[in-house]
């Protein structure tokens, strides 16, 4: 096994891969054994048109993309075909797993829906999109429900400490609320870019904001250096409707703790949490608070997710670099 970083290993196939250039199709054939490898980390196999959506690096037609899985020189010799979809060698068992799970999923969505509706009612939320596995319709039961949450400019702990009343309150329904990434409106160009963060980007499912959401596609335009051929969401859910008195009563409970004596509150509720959020031990580098946004990372799981690919690309170079 190399003992180059996950960083190092993409970098040197990055490299290689330019080094394709002047053979358009190899390179496309490349990249679709990056995807496919990128996908295998999460037991996910993928269609052509997915591996398509999902291309690493390289803009090109759902033509090209079919054309080299089926009458390429690598990706028809390194990836297995079954029921439609593609997996890298011996993983062929994955294509179970995913249906199993889309099954799963499609259990969850009204329950996924209904509590984003639900926070999306709160005061000084902008936006409401689900992210993480449910995304994608890759979770196994009892899953949590992930959530990104955009909210108004120096709101953005009050807001959040009254969704964690309604996580409290779903839990008591045995349902897993994850709040997990909160931003403010002005603060919606992510500035952590890799691959890990553009598919992070391009496969949450906006519920509620739908304007919010276009405007961060918008200013996070990155995100085609890495996923060049995936445009807009991969699932739309109509936009919540509330009555009248509804958003009357929202309203006034924004105006209401617009009011310059909420300003304290909001400071102290900022600090109470950074507080506690740093003593905790499993702190990791993907975790990042301060008053414009609140990412609640502790798990590693970009980290995690990039070593395995990264791990999966050295396999894939030892077979077709040194073994073409």
């Amino acid at each position: 096994m190399t003992t180059d970083t996950w960083e190092q290993v993409i970098t040197k196939s990055a490299q290689r891969v330019g080094s394709w250039n002047e053979n358009f199709q190899d390179s496309i054939e490349w990249a679709i054994l990056q995807t496919v490898a990128y996908s295998d980390v999460f037991d996910y196999p993928l269609t052509p048109g997915e591996i398509h959506r999902n291309l690493i690096g390289r803009a090109t037609s759902p033509e090209s993309v079919l054309q080299a899985l089926r009458y390429g020189r690598w990706a028809p010799r390194y990836l297995t075909h079954r029921n439609g979809y593609y997996t890298l060698p011996g993983r062929e068992a994955i294509v179970d797993t995913r249906q199993r799970r889309a099954e799963i999923a499609a259990t969850m969505w009204p329950k996924a829906y209904y509590y984003g509706k639900l926070i999306a009612m709160l005061p000084f939320t902008k936006m409401v999109a689900l992210t993480g596995a449910l995304a994608v319709d890759n979770v196994e039961s009892e899953a949590d429900l992930d959530y990104l949450i955009v909210t108004e400019p120096g709101r953005l702990w009050l807001c959040r400490a009254m969704v964690i009343l309604l996580v409290r309150w779903a839990a008591t329904h045995s349902v897993i609320v994850c709040p997990n990434s909160f931003l403010s409106e002005t603060k919606l160009v992510i500035t952590r870019r890799d691959l890990y963060s553009a598919h992070e980007m391009i496969q949450m499912v906006p519920i509620a904001g739908l304007d919010v959401y276009h405007r961060m596609i918008s200013l996070n335009s990155w995100t085609q250096e890495y996923l060049p051929n995936a445009h807009g969401p991969s699932r739309i859910e109509a936009e919540p409707s509330y009555s009248k008195p509804f958003h009357r009563l929202k309203d006034f409970a924004e105006g209401t703790l617009r009011a310059p004596w909420a300003n304290g509150l909001e400071r102290w509720e900022m600090n109470r949490k950074v507080r506690k959020f740093n003593q905790r031990k499993d702190w990791t580098s993907e975790a990042d608070f301060c008053a414009d946004w609140c990412k609640g990372y502790f798990d590693a799981h970009e980290h995690r997710t990039l070593t395995a690919f990264a791990e999966r690309l050295h396999t894939i170079e030892e077979m077709v670099w040194l073994k073409p």
